[in-house]
């Protein structure tokens, strides 16, 4: 019998959830219900969902009525994917509506919301999983199953470097998670896919964090300082906008247009604010220090207006050293093309034993975001395939991932460490 969803959020991160339980995997899977703030949102949804995939619209609720939803079309599990700061609260209403849940990454922005997910899975009994498509991704399985093979013997140290370029670094200063209390930060936001990458690969938790974060690039005031300042706030139609290599149009994208451009009279949200005006209180460069509690350690970083997208990783051991280098395509679609037959493009993984000769270890070209985790991921869901044992995350390694982010933002405001063991109970 086919899993019945209903999906929170129709933006554009729940595409994919969609298109999947509509298109390849539609005989074990059923949509029910759509549900955001925007009734013109959902109604754009609907015109794609009809014109290119099930030929029927799915009936529609406003978030005000997101309890009548389920006790009316009665999923099985709810998918949240609003604005972040509400994951919390779609989470908990469908865990104690007898709803499991699938949620976007992160699954909340700070402590409190956390502690209390936590404690509705446990008061409930109910499920969560957080949709980690990076672990997925045959570059990062591949590192994976190296470490616990034994490749570099007990792993101590990590370092990693994470890249967003101007394509898509930038565009998250100019729409909503901008503003911390919508995202809690990048630190929040984007590195809890990194942050869960490193809990994955060492099978291990963060312990203590410190960091250190800045606005140094995008806003006003660096604008200014470099003599960029731009006066408009937003760019859609905005003549002194149209060489602004930082400036998107709205109405130049179906999806866009569709999904944002049209719905902003409902509810007056601009998805094209300039990312040198004012109003951004999140950080665009970050590093971080993590002890976890096998005792290895991590130093990371993240910018924001790099000149390529990617990462570059290494992880030492008591016997040798894994690199891994990915030089992402874009940012929806990254990985998804080869260097040659059958290889990942941009995609380079080394293993340096301490004493023998390095080795370059061939990764497998797999189609889709994510570096080729989206559609992994998703055939594991909501299709036929073998669950991969550890791969899919639930509620605790949801938790697990954006605490690192959580007391790095605390560490930014203190200029202390953090103690991670003090934020929740797990």
């Amino acid at each position: 019998m086919a899993k019945t969803y209903a999906l929170v959020g129709t933006g554009g991160r729940a595409r994919m959830f969609y298109e999947a339980i509509l298109g390849p995997h539609s005989a074990q899977s059923r949509l029910v219900a759509l549900c955001d703030t925007n009734q013109t949102r959902m109604d754009y949804t609907n015109t794609v969902i009809e014109r290119e995939l099930s030929g029927r619209a799915v009936p529609t609720y406003k978030a005000a009525d997101f309890a009548a939803m389920i006790a009316e079309r009665r999923p099985d599990t709810i998918i949240v994917t609003s604005i972040d700061r509400t994951h919390h609260k779609y989470i908990i209403a469908a865990l104690e509506a007898g709803c499991d849940v699938i949620t976007e990454k992160p699954m909340t922005i700070d402590e409190e919301k956390c502690q209390a997910i936590l404690d509705a899975v446990e008061r409930t009994g109910r499920n969560v999983r957080v949709t980690f498509n990076y672990r997925y991704a045959p570059h990062n399985s591949a590192l994976r199953e190296l470490i616990a093979e034994g490749a570099i013997g007990t792993p101590t140290s990590v370092h990693f470097e994470w890249l967003l370029d101007t394509r898509h670094g930038a565009d998250y200063f100019r729409r909503w998670h901008r503003d911390k209390r919508n995202s809690g930060g990048l630190m929040v936001h984007k590195s809890t896919h990194h942050f869960d990458l490193v809990n994955f690969w060492l099978g291990s938790q963060p312990e203590v964090v410190f960091a250190m974060g800045d606005l140094k690039f995008y806003g006003r005031a660096n604008a200014e300082e470099r003599g960029v300042f731009t006066p408009y706030t937003r760019t859609t139609g905005v003549e002194a906008a149209r060489n602004d290599p930082f400036a998107i149009d709205l109405t130049s994208s179906p999806v866009q247009k569709g999904l944002y451009w049209d719905a902003e009279k409902e509810d007056g949200y601009q998805r094209d604010q300039n990312v040198f005006g004012d109003g951004i209180s999140i950080e665009d460069t970050m590093s971080v220090m993590v002890r976890y509690r096998n005792k290895a350690v991590m130093t990371y970083s993240l910018y924001a207006y790099a000149p390529w997208e990617g990462f570059n990783v290494a992880i030492n051991g008591t016997g040798g050293r894994l690199e891994l280098t990915v030089h992402e395509n874009s940012y929806i679609n990254a990985g998804s093309t080869s260097d040659t037959e059958g290889a990942a493009k941009g995609v380079h993984l080394y293993h340096f034993p301490l004493h023998g000769e390095p080795r370059q270890i061939p990764i497998k070209h797999s189609e889709g975001g994510h570096g080729g985790g989206d559609k992994i991921m998703l055939e594991e869901i909501f299709g036929n395939a073998e669950p991969r044992p550890g791969y899919g995350a639930n509620h605790r390694d949801g938790a697990l991932s954006i605490l690192t982010g959580i007391a790095a933002n605390q560490s930014f405001a203190t200029g202390l460490p953090v103690d991670v063991r003090t934020l929740v109970r797990l």
